[in-house]
């Protein structure tokens, strides 16, 4: 009787499915725990003392909640089909609406910015495929600090170069990217690439867990709305819920009219609420 063979499972193949087992307070409590200490490791580095040692400790803190690793393979579990998917399915259903109502051709959006396919940069990406549904109008580049996949380029996206993607793109995606990074002034220079990488008339599609703008001290609803002005974004869509875990805005590049670079007031933080269980959460021009 022939032995059966175990069918060998192909290197470029991901190990985890859009359906996950893990509970999802585990999963947000390894998420909430590498947050942590990133924030400490950035805060190390700016400050005087010892920050060799200090980026050691730290550096095993993080391999004890799991690492980076385990960091991705929470996150694209928190994506998983069972718990509602990943964050594209807003921005899909949000474009496929704005779709219908710029339907004065055939091709609808693509029309206004004369292209074949819609060109997406996905920054952050998890998963290569989280756009396979829309392959027939949008060409999605996937790009994440640490890759997880070949079909995902392994970029930062603060390094990219700024000639070469001015005004090159239709649509720009931060899904739960921008509090990963744990600097403020990083932050708002992440934002200030994606006006520039961004054609007029194009779309800046943002995630945050809802803290970050409900319960902050230096950042509100209305003031990301306002920074986001100040660099020629303007708000088109947005979706949260009281109570709920995150929230999503669709920005849509203006005109250079109605640019304002300066932006003083988002140079400085600014206190708007207080009390002890208030985030850190800032964006600094």
């Amino acid at each position: 009787m022939s032995r059966l063979r175990k069918k060998k499972t192909p290197i470029t193949k991901l190990t985890t499915s859009r359906s996950s087992s893990a509970k999802p307070q585990s999963t947000r409590a390894v998420i909430r725990q590498f947050h942590v200490h990133l924030k400490k490791q950035a805060q190390g580095q700016t400050r005087n003392g010892r920050p060799e040692a200090l980026g050691a400790d730290l550096g095993s803190q993080v391999e004890q909640v799991g690492g980076l690793q385990e960091y991705q393979e929470m996150s694209v579990r928190g994506q998983g089909n069972d718990r509602g998917g990943g964050c594209e399915k807003v921005l899909i259903g949000w474009l496929l609406a704005r779709d219908q109502k710029a339907h004065c051709t055939k091709s609808g959006l693509r029309s206004l910015f004369d292209v074949t396919y819609l060109r997406l940069l996905e920054v952050g990406a998890l998963l290569p495929d989280n756009y396979r549904s829309c392959a027939s109008w949008i060409d999605v580049t996937p790009i994440d600090l640490h890759s997880r996949h070949p079909a995902i380029l392994e970029q930062d996206f603060l390094q990219m170069d700024d000639d070469s993607n001015m005004e090159k793109w239709d649509i720009l995606s931060l899904s739960l990217v921008l509090n990963f990074v744990p600097d403020a002034h990083k932050r708002g220079r992440m934002l200030r690439k994606c006006a520039k990488f961004l054609k007029r008339g194009a779309f800046l599609f943002l995630t945050l867990p809802l803290p970050c703008v409900r319960n902050s001290r230096y950042v509100s609803l209305e003031t990301l709305v306002q920074l986001m002005h100040s660099l020629g974004l303007e708000l088109v869509e947005e979706r949260w819920r009281e109570g709920g875990k995150l929230a999503y805005w669709l920005f849509c590049k203006m005109d250079s009219e109605g640019i304002h670079p300066d932006g003083q007031q988002f140079r400085t933080k600014r206190v708007l609420l207080s009390g002890k269980s208030r985030n850190n959460f800032a964006i600094l021009m």
